[in-house]
């Protein structure tokens, strides 16, 4: 046995990246702010392409960053343990501080564990509203050129996912398998690794594809393909993925496969209606 685990990944790095003095930067939260970084770099290059004010881009970072964490946040603890959360007084406090209460009547700092990538979009997607209410420019240029970034946020969310040996997958036998050290002693699907893979490659075609067609921001195509392509590839990657909450198991499809169907729907019919949008303005021609 032991021959045969020697075949497979081991994983159990630090969850610390490094400390500042008494403050110890996480890994987690490290991967958050380079995605992040990342994305912002990315969108005021291509506002810039676009000849967009400095001043409508400046507040677009606040209110991508407050929109993504308050969803993701409400959207694990509304749809993954809406019985811890919202049953009790000490659980909805919870739901929004960064603090987890003790049996002795204390409590302590623990961060945010538990964040849903669907709600991080759903809070996306409303905070870009918002955005756009006080900016007045165009909804789907917005949401196209967050698009066309998202992939970078993405893949270093789920390599932080990896870092703290979350949302693991199921057993296997593959040859890349991991053993996640802190869950248990058997090799699993690196599911974290699979997604943050798919995300990256996602950049790399938005990049491609909106140097080819930069006539298409603006239409929505962009943001219906970033929609499509990452609930695609999340419904179908769940297959290698063991449950978060106990009641998933007796479900048919489990909740993240449920949460993609229509975000799914929704990138199909921005695609849809993006292509029809185009050939109508190429027959007014």
């Amino acid at each position: 046995m032991m021959t045969e685990l020697l075949n497979y990944i081991v994983w159990q790095p630090d969850l610390e990246a490094f400390r500042l003095g008494p403050i110890a930067v996480r890994w987690y939260g490290l991967m958050w702010i380079i995605g992040l970084a990342l994305a912002y770099l990315v969108v005021q290059r291509l506002y810039k392409e676009q000849k967009i004010k400095d001043e409508l881009f400046d507040p677009l970072f606040i209110y991508c960053f407050l929109g993504i964490l308050i969803g993701a946040r409400l959207g694990h603890c509304i749809f993954y343990e809406p019985d811890y959360f919202l049953t009790s007084g000490k659980g909805f406090v919870e739901m929004f501080l960064p603090i987890r209460f003790l049996a002795d009547g204390g409590w302590k700092v623990t961060g945010y564990a538990g964040l849903a990538s669907h709600g991080g979009t759903l809070g996306l997607m409303i905070a870009l509203w918002l955005y756009v209410r006080k900016t007045k420019l165009s909804i789907w240029t917005v949401l196209d050129n967050i698009a066309i970034a998202t992939g970078t946020t993405a893949c270093f969310i789920r390599l932080g996912n990896l870092m703290n040996s979350e949302i693991i997958g199921k057993i296997t036998d593959v040859p890349w398998a991991f053993i996640f050290e802190r869950v248990d002693a058997v090799p699993r699907h690196p599911g974290q690794l699979y997604e943050a893979i798919a995300y990256a490659i996602l950049f790399c075609i938005m990049w491609v594809l909106h140097k080819k067609m930069p006539e298409k921001i603006g239409t929505g195509w962009y943001f219906g393909f970033c929609l499509t392509y990452i609930f695609t590839f999340r419904f179908f990657i769940e297959y290698t993925k063991e449950v978060q909450e106990a009641f998933e198991a007796s479900l048919p499809l489990d909740m993240g496969q449920i949460l993609s169907i229509p975000f799914i729907l929704l990138g199909v019919w921005c695609m849809v209606k993006a292509k029809q949008t185009n050939s109508s303005h190429i027959g007014n021609k």
